[in-house]
């Protein structure tokens, strides 16, 4: 029994190891896009992650903190938490794991020779070193056409790398109105005057433009647990006659990241966002009021896990994934993919890494394999004990699959025949 585990164990392994990632959601840029895509130690180290918790790691002092460059923030977060303590949470394990991955030696405390090594990296080649140690097929970034910065880089034409592909972000769009109205009039997409339909109009003509200008392969959102559809709020009013026609018209899937808490402590800026549970029955009703969209979800809140797993069993244009934000322990992606496993099979999609700087793809990728072979080996063990032995091209099926393959049936509509199929093919090589 020992020897049929082991070998259990090494056949998953292979196949996880080996299999290329289509990572669905990440904060990472084109490499066209110049600075805006973050790279290197200092990029590494000043993670919103590391700054909160660096802050529990001594006194604080907020102004002084902000008021630093990138490199002194940096050295802050490097004392505090790698020389004076061990770097055991996930976040800073993580720059641990990147830096081991890449041949470098962190135990040296030596922050000044990690620098030289990541200054004399030529940027293309070192993007392609990640992407291989990584295992990256292809990555979704998050492109808001409300970040004057980002939208400056797509007026420019950029010549793209079609592995990175675009996802349209809208949170103003769906969650502060009064402002985004004033973004679509700027950009010459006049909203009428309240909820009419020149406004409607204004908004499907923004995003048509916008979907087609970044060729985005899904619309998103995130989303406070405030957050109420059917409700009389502009963001319901919005999405109900804006946002879902044009995703279904347009082949697009809509996402939904529930239960994010803005700015719980605005003196952190980025660093300062909390959470709490999403209205799932929000969900439940969007999925049965418009059976023709597709929705992909992931929700911030532990406690809302089995509910959406639940809810994925009864709507078919329901998908969740990955483990997000304060869900990307190991603890807790074992434990919810599981779950998923154990009520989904393969329907869902696994991790995505979330990734702010490019290297992090490394060690989210390294971390959230490890956790993918212990939660199958468990999966495919209980499996052959009761009589299904799974041979490998089928391990190398399921691996795919939770590893994107899902995620791309899902938008190309494959599990529902009646829907648009303008989405197939997304990170295929």
């Amino acid at each position: 029994m020992v020897q049929a585990a082991s070998e259990l164990s090494q056949r998953v392994e292979r196949a996880v190891s080996s299999a290329r990632v289509v990572d669905i959601h990440t904060h990472l840029y084109d490499p066209s896009f110049g600075s805006l895509l973050r790279w290197g130690i200092d990029e590494l180290l000043v993670y919103h992650y590391l700054v909160s918790e660096s802050f529990r790691a001594g006194p604080w002092d907020y102004d002084r903190f902000w008021s630093a460059t990138t490199p002194e923030q940096a050295e802050w977060i490097w004392q505090r938490l790698f020389c004076d303590h061990s770097p055991l949470s996930e976040a800073a394990r993580g720059v641990i794991s990147t830096l081991n991955a890449l041949g470098l030696e962190p135990r040296s405390r030596d922050l000044a020779a990690l620098r030289q090594w990541f200054s004399r990296q030529s940027p293309g080649a070192y993007l392609e070193r990640v992407l291989e140690i990584a295992g990256i097929e292809s990555v979704c970034m998050t492109n808001s056409p409300f970040d004057s910065e980002e939208v400056g880089y797509w007026n420019q034409s950029p010549v793209r790398d079609p592995r990175f592909v675009a996802a349209l972000r809208i949170d103003p769009l769906l969650l502060d109105w009064s402002n985004a109205r004033r973004t679509l009039a700027e950009q010459g997409f006049q909203p009428g005057s309240g909820r009419d339909k020149t406004t409607v109009l204004a908004i499907r003509r923004f995003l048509e433009h916008w979907s087609k200008r970044i060729d985005s392969r899904y619309c998103m959102v995130s989303t406070p647990p405030e957050f109420s559809y059917p409700s009389d709020s502009d963001a319901a009013w919005i999405l109900e006659h804006a946002v879902l026609p044009h995703c279904r018209e347009n082949g697009q899937a809509f996402a939904l990241m529930m239960g994010v808490r803005r700015a719980i402590n605005p003196r952190l800026r980025m660093a300062g966002d909390g959470i709490g549970p999403g209205d799932l029955r929000s969900l439940a009703a969007l999925c049965a009021a418009h059976p023709e969209n597709r929705f992909l979800v992931t929700c911030l809140s532990r406690e809302c896990q089995q509910e959406l797993v639940v809810l994925a069993r009864k709507f078919p244009n329901l998908h969740p994934f990955g483990c997000w934000w304060f869900n990307n322990t190991p603890q807790l992606i074992a434990e919810t993919t599981t779950l998923r496993l154990d009520l989904l099979g393969t329907s869902f999609t696994f991790q995505h890494s979330d990734s702010r700087v490019l290297d992090q793809l490394i060690y989210k990728w390294h971390h959230s394999r490890r956790v993918l072979r212990d939660c199958l080996v468990g999966a495919y063990s209980r499996l052959e004990d009761s009589g299904w032995r799974v041979t490998d091209a089928e391990i190398g099926r399921d691996v795919r699959l939770l590893l994107g393959g899902s995620f791309q049936e899902f938008l190309a509509g494959a599990e529902h025949p009646g829907l648009p199929k303008k989405l197939a093919g997304i990170g295929a090589a």
